[in-house]
């Protein structure tokens, strides 16, 4: 089913699931920056997590990904001739964090982000044992020698997400926070659609010419993208309130069947995350009244 916001560009006509790749082999996205495909394949990861290579000579590694040895043996075969001086993630997923460590003792550069995974609760996937050596702050400025990264904290998917800016080539690294491929599941508690909703309007600020995310294609007219993205989130929130009830609970399982028919069944669960994220932002701007009763936490109308 396609979703239509006000004759703007609906989501997904802008997504696609094309991405040309070659597995452990470095392809060259912009210059500059340069992208291998990990071997993690799965209905949430598409093709798997792009690892990015930023600079010559002396590198960066962005999201060197899951603790895959295969994966970690192209990254250094991609650096052959290279020194790796700074590893940085985008957030603390299981797809993007945890090779940080082995690779950090292989190369002995730094791990970077944006702090440890924040609150944990229901959701799967989140890396808790990652640490970064050096805690990122929005806005800072991480220079190597031949590159220059932006950090841009961008919360909603996780409280620690950072996209990074690299600079002098309009280009932004966006990590889960805006994909080519699939809208972002935002899975409470530290997934926050609130702050999923603030960080998308953070990026329309902007004027880059490029996003290129961690799964899938690169984009090329972001603000389009971003606005069809906000689109998709409010007609969410309308679907929700239109199913709620006044005098009776309303459950995530019967929304979520209401809302996604034809979901593939290996993402009812993804779904059902991203629509207790829409009732709790609901119910934080006054639109309904959450419960909890043996069935579940259940939700009744306030007023639209």
């Amino acid at each position: 089913m396609r979703d239509h916001i006000n004759n703007q560009s609906s989501i997904q006509d802008l997504l696609t699931h094309e991405l040309e790749f070659k597995y452990a082999e470095a392809q060259e996205v912009l210059p500059g920056i340069r992208r291998i495909v990990a071997p993690n394949p799965s209905p949430y990861t598409l093709h798997g997590t792009g690892t990015y290579i930023i600079g010559k000579n002396e590198v960066a590694i962005i999201d060197p990904g899951p603790n895959i040895d295969s994966h970690i043996e192209a990254i250094i075969r991609a650096t052959n001739g290279e020194k790796i001086t700074h590893i940085l993630v985008t957030h603390t997923h299981a797809d993007h964090s945890p090779a940080a460590k082995p690779l950090s003792k292989i190369t002995g550069a730094k791990v970077m982000g944006y702090g440890p995974h924040g609150e944990s609760g229901g959701e799967e996937g989140a890396d808790l044992s990652f640490i970064p050596d050096y805690i990122l702050k929005d806005n800072e400025i991480i220079k190597g020698s031949n590159w220059s990264l932006e950090c841009i904290h961008t919360p909603g998917h996780t409280s620690n997400h950072i996209c990074y800016g690299v600079v002098g080539t309009e280009a932004v690294l966006t990590g889960d926070h805006i994909m080519g491929w699939s809208t972002t599941l935002v899975s409470p508690p530290d997934g926050n659609m609130q702050d999923y909703f603030n960080s998308l309007e953070k990026m329309l600020l902007r004027n880059d010419k490029y996003y290129i995310p961690a799964h899938g294609k690169m984009i090329k007219n972001p603000k389009r993208f971003v606005k069809a993205l906000i689109g998709h989130r409010k007609m969410r929130k309308k679907q929700i309130i239109k199913n709620l009830d006044s005098k009776k609970l309303s459950y995530i399982p019967t929304l979520v069947s209401k809302m996604y028919p034809h979901l593939d069944k290996r993402l009812i669960k993804a779904a059902g995350r991203s629509v207790l994220a829409h009732l709790l932002h609901i119910e934080e701007l006054g639109g309904a009244k959450s419960v909890k009763s043996p069935k579940g936490l259940g939700l009744s109308l306030i007023h639209i």
